[in-house]
């Protein structure tokens, strides 16, 4: 019933957006793209490419980013208490090293170490040797096994509110608490073992992260059930084999992509949070189903060599 007092809109009239709605709606956009932005590990030129970050701060972005208004929400209700680094409270130089940029936003041209090897643009000389080596000895090598894959898609899931190399230095203590990252003991954490890891500085996991990897290995082990192992799962989308790009230019390597977006879109059906298809795709390249290696870089003929099998 509506109330006696009650005004009726004059029709033909509509409200037009103040401007604090306008505002509002152009900080979400920004948000968003400062997200996106530092997830990828190679810098992206904005005008470059048919899917740059303008053309991902849209309804799709909204509705597949990891970031979706409900993990906004239960961020802001179950980490009240909780302190997250956040992409604003970086220096200018840490915000360089997370875009993996130069100052004229696109990545050092001298790629090598003093070793006369040429690498990815986004490895330069000032790159720290964790991150080097992850380069050079995981990312774009096929990983079939189940644990290994749980815990590439964990941390990649991280690159929400981390870079690369913070979570590669911390990768070892990542292992320690989330039980070597297998499935099935981490989907036991009681509420006690997610309050231990929370209150664990050094670890420095938000509320919300926690609770979304106990949940994830979860899903984890409903996908094993269904299928017999998360690996035939996840290489069912690849037909068993890695796709090996050939991009010759870092602004020709897409922040998501078909196979990435399919993925996330089940990913989050049956259940699963921080999986949206610009992360899925990270974790897609980390795990080897998808190798992106620059052609001029040392490890595009190394990991090339090892994705060619039957």
């Amino acid at each position: 019933m509506s109330k006696p007092n009650a005004r009726k809109p004059k029709p033909g009239l509509v409200k037009s957006p103040s401007a604090r709605d306008y505002q509002r709606e152009k900080t979400g956009q920004s948000f968003i793209s400062k997200h996106l932005k530092k997830i990828y590990p190679l810098g992206i030129n904005r005008t470059s490419s048919s899917q740059s970050l303008s053309s991902l701060s849209s309804n799709d972005s909204a509705q597949n980013f990891s970031l979706t208004r409900m993990e906004k929400n239960t961020s802001k209700t179950k980490s009240a208490t909780t302190t997250v680094p956040m992409p604003c409270r970086l220096k200018p130089q840490e915000r360089r090293e997370k875009l993996n940029v130069g100052e004229q936003g696109i990545g050092d041209n001298n790629s090598e170490r003093g070793d006369g090897l040429k690498r990815c643009h986004w490895i330069t000389k000032t790159s720290d040797e964790v991150y080097v080596a992850f380069h050079d000895m995981q990312w774009g090598v096929p990983v079939f096994e189940d644990n290994q894959l749980f815990e590439l898609l964990v941390l990649s899931g991280m690159l929400i509110y981390h870079l690369w190399t913070e979570i590669l230095k911390r990768r070892e203590q990542y292992r320690e608490a989330f039980l070597k990252f297998d499935p099935s003991g981490v989907a036991k954490m009681n509420e006690k073992d997610i309050k231990d890891i929370i209150g664990n500085k050094s670890l420095a996991l938000a509320e919300n992260q926690v609770r979304s990897i106990v949940d994830n290995a979860k899903c984890t082990l409903q996908i094993v059930k269904e299928f017999g192992s998360f690996g035939r799962y996840i290489w069912g989308y690849m037909n068993y084999k890695p796709v090996i790009n050939r991009y010759r230019y870092p602004k020709s390597v897409p922040l998501r992509s078909p196979k990435a977006e399919a993925i996330s879109k089940d990913l989050l059906r049956r259940g699963f949070r921080f999986v949206g298809p610009v992360i899925v795709l990270s974790f897609m390249q980390a795990a080897g189903m998808t190798m992106d290696h620059l052609v001029d870089c040392f490890r595009f003929s190394e990991c090339a060599s090892l994705s060619d099998f039957d």
